[in-house]
C-alpha cells in the first residue's frame, strides 16, 4: 500500500488544487479569465466569512483541552488502565503498564490523506520517550482507507514512516460497534469530562499520567503543534 490522498480532502485544499490547475493551464479565453477571477473571488470570501473553518470543524474535528477546573473537580467513573483492548498481534495489550506516562490514542489509516501524520507522530514519539506513550488504533470507518491485513498494516507503517509506537488491532471508533476504548474516550459518563465525536482518520485523545482525559485533537492539529507538546510537557 502507498499513501495516498482521498476523495474527501480538507475544503480549503480543493481550492488550492482547482486554483493550482488554472495556474498551470493559463485560461486563453476572457470567459475563462472572468471565470477564474470570480472564483477567486468566491474563495477569499470564503475565507474570509470563516465558512471553511466551519467546514474543517464539521468534517475532521474541532480540538478541545480540558481546564484546570474541570479536570480538578471532574474525575473518571470508568477506569481507563482496565479497558482490554488487544494489539495488532491480537495479543492483549495492558494499558496499565503505560501509567505515569501520558498516552495519545490516534485512529489511524494508511491510505488517508492525513496519514503523513504517522511521521510526525513517530517523532513525537522520539522526542518525549519518558513522557509519552502513543497508540495507533487502525480504523476502516472512514472511507475504507485502512483496508489492509494486520501485516500488511504493520509492514506499511515501518516502512513508510518508521513507525515504532504500537498498534492496536483494527477496531471501530464509533457506531454500534463501538470498542470499549472509544466509548470511554468519547463518553463524558465514562471519562468524566467531555462528550465527543470521531469525526475522521487522525483524531487524536491525551490522556495524563493517570488515567484522565486532557484533551480532543482534530485531524488537522499536526501532532507536533504547540498546543499537543505543551500539554505533554506539563
Amino acid at each position: 500500500m502507498k499513501p495516498k490522498e482521498p476523495l474527501d480532502c480538507l475544503f480549503t485544499d480543493s481550492l488550492h488544487k482547482l486554483f493550482a490547475i488554472y495556474a498551470r493551464n493559463p485560461p486563453s479565453s476572457i470567459t475563462n479569465k472572468l471565470n477564474l477571477n470570480h472564483m477567486k473571488s468566491i474563495k477569499n470570501k470564503l475565507l474570509a466569512s470563516g465558512v471553511v473553518a466551519i467546514l474543517t470543524g464539521c468534517f475532521f474535528g474541532k480540538s478541545k483541552t480540558i481546564d484546570a477546573q474541570t479536570s480538578s473537580s471532574s474525575k473518571p467513573t470508568a477506569d481507563f488502565y482496565s479497558i482490554a483492548v488487544n494489539g495488532i498481534d491480537g495479543k492483549p495489550m495492558n494499558l496499565a503498564q503505560y501509567k505515569g506516562k501520558k498516552i495519545m490514542v490516534v485512529n489511524t489509516a494508511s491510505e488517508c490523506g492525513f496519514t503523513p501524520q504517522y511521521e510526525e507522530l513517530q517523532k513525537l514519539q522520539e522526542k518525549y520517550p519518558e513522557k509519552l506513550v502513543i497508540i495507533g488504533t487502525p480504523c476502516n470507518q472512514f472511507g475504507g482507507q485502512e483496508p489492509g491485513s494486520s501485516e500488511e498494516i504493520v509492514t506499511f507503517c515501518k516502512k513508510n514512516f518508521g513507525v515504532t509506537f504500537p498498534l492496536s488491532e483494527k477496531l471501530d471508533v464509533k457506531g454500534i460497534n463501538q470498542h470499549p476504548l472509544y466509548k470511554w474516550l468519547t463518553q463524558k459518563s465514562q471519562n468524566g469530562v467531555l462528550d465527543s465525536e470521531v469525526k475522521w482518520n487522525f483524531n487524536k485523545y491525551l490522556i495524563s499520567e493517570n488515567g484522565e482525559l486532557m484533551g480532543y485533537f482534530a485531524s488537522t492539529t499536526s501532532p507536533m503543534s504547540s498546543e499537543i507538546k505543551s500539554l505533554i510537557e506539563k
